[in-house]
Parts: structure tokens; C-alpha cells; sequence
């Protein structure tokens, strides 16, 4: 369902359920893009039982903001990190977040956290779409990329190497990145062809598994020459952003060790405003006067 229908469907469902006067419906059918049916009736149920375990009266939008949280990227997970690991994921996701931040025609992000939740995750960056979306484009997914390696990005700043935590995100990049050179022939090099056959999958289904097409094996090794070349690309674009806000990186990566939790609006207040981008694709650089020599 689109925006509206989101919104029509938890009407239904909280019939039922005592909503407090801070609930926006409008609000959380924007927050819910990509949500079924089903989603919504269970985030409604799961919103009114974190109400009820706080004893509260009635459900408010914190609850639906938990519960959101806890479908998207899963329950919390106890674990303790050391205090350099803690670090490090600050950092990394401080990276995620800056790029999503800074970068044009990317979702805006919506809470940025150090707090371990889901399949392994120690961390996550959260962004939340404006409007429904069923097409995207060659700058789009190259944006996704540069978002995708900002986390390793900035553990390459900040530390000098990188962890074993960037590994999810090169292979949903390294996905994405082949599927726009196979799939969808958005390589000028290798042309509109789609080299995959029927095989291809639905491009908002990221990340998944990608089988060889029936290609000569020169055009194999030209496939995999410029899925490496949109990759350094893409991590090159996400360090020049960084590197130029390293301020922020390194005061956004504090607060989240302080906080744990980081709202969107904090962090597009850390940044200021956002220089528009320039006829030839870029985001004009910005002056770290704390570190001037950043480029």
C-alpha cells in the first residue's frame, strides 16, 4: 500500500487500542514505506505491548517509534562491547549517517545507534524514506553505495584500518554494484546489455545472490574490472565526505558513545546546512577549521 493506504489500514487496526494525543498517523504511515498489511497490524500490536509493559494507559509515539524500530532492525541484543569496539562502531556508523546526511536524493536518516540489535548487528543507522518508491536510478544507487562504505570509510579515517564489521556492507555494495553492471547496463564501458538472462532479481530486494551469466570469460573479467571501478568510486566519494567533516565525525562518534541513541535532527543540526550540488554532480567541499588540511 501507498502513504494513504498505510495510513487507512492502521486506522483499522487501532480501533481496538487506546491511542494518546501525541500519535500522528500521518506520521508513522510516512516512517512505514515497504510495510505490508500485516506489518502494520503487527506494529500496532507490538507498539501496544511495550505501552503495556510500562504500565501505561495508552499507547503513545515513542511506543510506535520503539516498535518500528524493532521490525526494521530487530530486537536489542545484550552484548558488551570493549571499549575500543564501542569506538569503532561509533565511528562506523557516525559514517554511515554523515554520507546518507551530506549526499543528494538519499532517504533522510532517521536515528543513528550503538546499541546492538538483530541478526549480529552491533549498530545500525536508520533511514526512513519520504515518499513511496518503486524506481531508482543510476545516481541513486551510486549514492547507496557511498553511504553503504562510508562506515568503512570512516574507520579508515578515524583509526588508520578497518574491522570485520564493514563486511555486510561491501556485499550488499558488491551486489548492488554488479547488478548495476549485469542487470540494469548502467556501465558505459560494458553498455545497456544484461548479462544475467531471466535470472535477474527485483532491484529494491537488495542484497542478494549473484550467478554467473553465459558470458566469455574476457567479458567476465571486464564485468569484474568495473564492478571494482563503481566500488572505488563509490568508497572514494564517501572518504572525500568525511574527510572534510571530520569535526563532526569525530563529535557525532563522541555523542553516540555518551548517548548511545542519536536522533536524525540532531545530527542535520551537527551538520548545518548542506551545500547544494553542483551542475557536474558533486557536493562542493566544506572548511574544517579544525582540520583545514582535510580534503
Amino acid at each position: 500500500p501507498d502513504v494513504r493506504g498505510r495510513e487507512d489500514i492502521l486506522r483499522i487496526h487501532i480501533k481496538n487500542v487506546k491511542i494518546a494525543d501525541d500519535v500522528d498517523l500521518k506520521v508513522i504511515a510516512a516512517r512505514t514505506a515497504g510495510f505490508a498489511g500485516a506489518d502494520l497490524a503487527n506494529l500496532v500490536n507490538e507498539a501496544a505491548l511495550l505501552a503495556a509493559r510500562k504500565d501505561k494507559t495508552s499507547v503513545g509515539a515513542r511506543d510506535f517509534d520503539e516498535a518500528i524500530d524493532r521490525i526494521v532492525a530487530g530486537l536489542e541484543k545484550k552484548r558488551v562491547m570493549n571499549d575500543k569496539e564501542r569506538r569503532i562502531v561509533a565511528y562506523h556508523e557516525s559514517g554511515h549517517a554523515i554520507v546518507a546526511s551530506v549526499l543528494p536524493g538519499l532517504d533522510p536518516v532517521h536515528k543513528i545507534s550503538i546499541v546492538a540489535r538483530g541478526f549480529g548487528a552491533l549498530g545500525y543507522t536508520m533511514q526512513l524514506p519520504l515518499e513511496d518508491r518503486y524506481l531508482m536510478t543510476r545516481n541513486d544507487l551510486l549514492g547507496q553505495l557511498a553511504v553503504l562504505l562510508g562506515g568503512r570509510s570512516a574507520e579508515e579515517i578515524a583509526f588508520g584500518e578497518v574491522s570485520t564489521g564493514a563486511q555486510n556492507d561491501l556485499q550488499r555494495a558488491t551486489d548492488i554494484a554488479r547488478a548495476m553492471v549485469t542487470e540494469f547496463g548502467m556501465s558505459e564501458t560494458l553498455g545497456a546489455v544484461n548479462y544475467n538472462g531471466h535470472k535477474g532479481s527485483k532491484f529494491l530486494d537488495f542484497p542478494f545472490m549473484q550467478e554467473r551469466g553465459t558470458y566469455a570469460e574476457d567479458t567476465a573479467q571486464k564485468i569484474d574490472a568495473e564492478v571494482k571501478r563503481i566500488l572505488t568510486e563509490a568508497h572514494e566519494e564517501a572518504r572525500k565526505v568525511l574527510r572534510e567533516r571530520k569535526t563532526v565525525l569525530d563529535e557525532l562518534s563522541r555523542r553516540l558513545l555518551d548517548k548511545e541513541v542519536i536522533e536524525g535532527d540532531e545530527l542535520r543540526k551537527l551538520l548545518g546546512p548542506i551545500p547544494p550540488k553542483d551542475p557536474n554532480g558533486t557536493v562542493p567541499p566544506v572548511i574544517d577549521d579544525e582540520h583545514p588540511g582535510a580534503v
